[in-house]
């Protein structure tokens, strides 16, 4: 099912959700904003969007070194307070967010993260393979293919690893509603032998 881009646009606004959890609410609810917003409720993800404005300044930063030490990534997750940063939970979830950007190699935390000269080069490319397309649905198709870039791009886009069906973005927003505190991915670096040749 096809949910318009100002529908979902909508639907976060009123919500503070994130897009991904939006849109994935309105094909659940078909593109009723208001079974959207009962679905968004009871997922946790209202719960929280309602914390992603608290400073979260404790955390840990977690690494994960892949089989063959081939592949090692560090990750800084922050949360609020340091009694939280010390629970097992906390601790599983960066072990599980490192391992994951070791798998799906993101390129950025998040969508804010990619400059607007990227976009702008992104959309150029992406509009010249849809000239051959008529004109009135040329923005959508490109729109489309941005949307996809983020998701392979992005880590809090990209399907999580262990469990396809949800976002990592989503992963983070269930951990929230269990741990009671806002979590954030602050930053990550993954290595891998052989890149990075001159």
């Amino acid at each position: 099912m096809e949910i318009a881009a100002n529908v979902v646009k909508e639907l976060r606004e009123k919500t503070q959700a994130g897009f991904m959890d939006c849109r994935k609410a309105l094909i659940e609810a078909g593109g009723d904003p208001e079974k959207a917003y009962e679905i968004l409720k009871k997922s946790g993800a209202l719960k929280a969007s309602k914390k992603s404005d608290r400073e979260t300044a404790e955390g840990v930063v977690g690494s994960y070194i892949h089989a063959g030490n081939k592949i090692g990534v560090l990750v800084e997750v922050n949360c609020e307070t340091d009694f939280v940063a010390r629970t097992d939970n906390f601790k599983e979830l960066v072990r599980n967010l490192a391992m994951h950007i070791a798998a799906a190699s993101p390129a950025y935390v998040d969508r804010t993260a990619v400059s607007e000269e990227t976009v702008a080069t992104l959309r150029q490319g992406f509009l010249s393979e849809v000239m051959d397309k008529p004109e009135k649905v040329r923005g959508t198709i490109v729109e489309g293919k941005l949307d996809k870039y983020f998701q392979e791009s992005c880590l809090l886009d990209q399907p999580y690893v262990k469990d396809p069906g949800m976002t990592v973005r989503e992963i983070i927003a269930s951990e929230i509603a269990k741990m009671g505190e806002n979590i954030s991915v602050k930053r990550f670096s993954r290595f891998q032998i052989g890149e990075g040749k001159g």
